[in-house]
């Protein structure tokens, strides 16, 4: 079965503007403490269904063989406006601090900016590590923006979403690392060739 070639770019242009939706409907559902439930689960739901674009878009670039430089440009962009606003979203809400999310996104978008920096030499791909922190990130997002404490209760809901975005950050940072090992190596060796 033939899909049409900009499908996997459509999905990923269509999380934009999704995130702007959620993060709306995600102010306006408030604190999970004292939240209007509908519009946080609907915010939650949205959030779910847009950060699961990210697998669609990438399986069937991959699957189809229609593997972009738009694609591998603006996937991780898309990814970082829609993870970017849940943790905004949750941080206005007080429900994560705001120095993790501050963390998070200096590491984010300083890596976003060097890509767009290099995309006229070279097309930075998300390496593995950043594909498991952007996992991570997904997981600890939806648990902290879905509404579970009404079954769970709030103690454990809450414990459960310090650990998980802990976990975030962390990956994020070495991912990171990561990131910025694999640009001076690079460099390095794109120097040893030149000469």
């Amino acid at each position: 079965m033939a899909i049409p070639r900009q499908l996997p770019n459509a999905i990923t242009v269509a999380r934009i503007p999704l995130a702007v939706v959620f993060f709306v409907l995600l102010l306006l559902g408030g604190h999970a403490g004292q939240t209007d439930l509908a519009l946080r689960w609907v915010a939650g739901a949205l959030f779910v269904l847009a950060i699961s674009t990210d697998w669609v878009d990438g399986y069937l670039a991959r699957k189809y063989d229609i593997v972009s430089d738009f694609g591998k440009l603006w996937d991780p962009i898309a990814d970082k406006l829609l993870t970017g606003a849940g943790f905004i979203g949750l941080a206005i809400l007080d429900e994560v601090w705001w120095w993790l999310v501050i963390v998070i996104l200096v590491r984010e978008w300083g890596i976003t900016v060097h890509r767009f920096i290099v995309a006229k030499e070279h097309i930075v791909a998300a390496a593995w590590m950043g594909k498991i922190k952007t996992t991570v990130q997904a997981v600890a997002l939806s648990w902290a923006l879905l509404p579970l404490h009404v079954w769970i209760g709030m103690p454990a809901w809450t414990i459960t979403t310090t650990v998980l975005m802990v976990l975030a950050l962390v990956l994020t940072v070495l991912s990171g690392i990561d990131y910025v090992l694999a640009q001076v190596r690079g460099a390095r060796d794109d120097r040893g060739a030149a000469r």
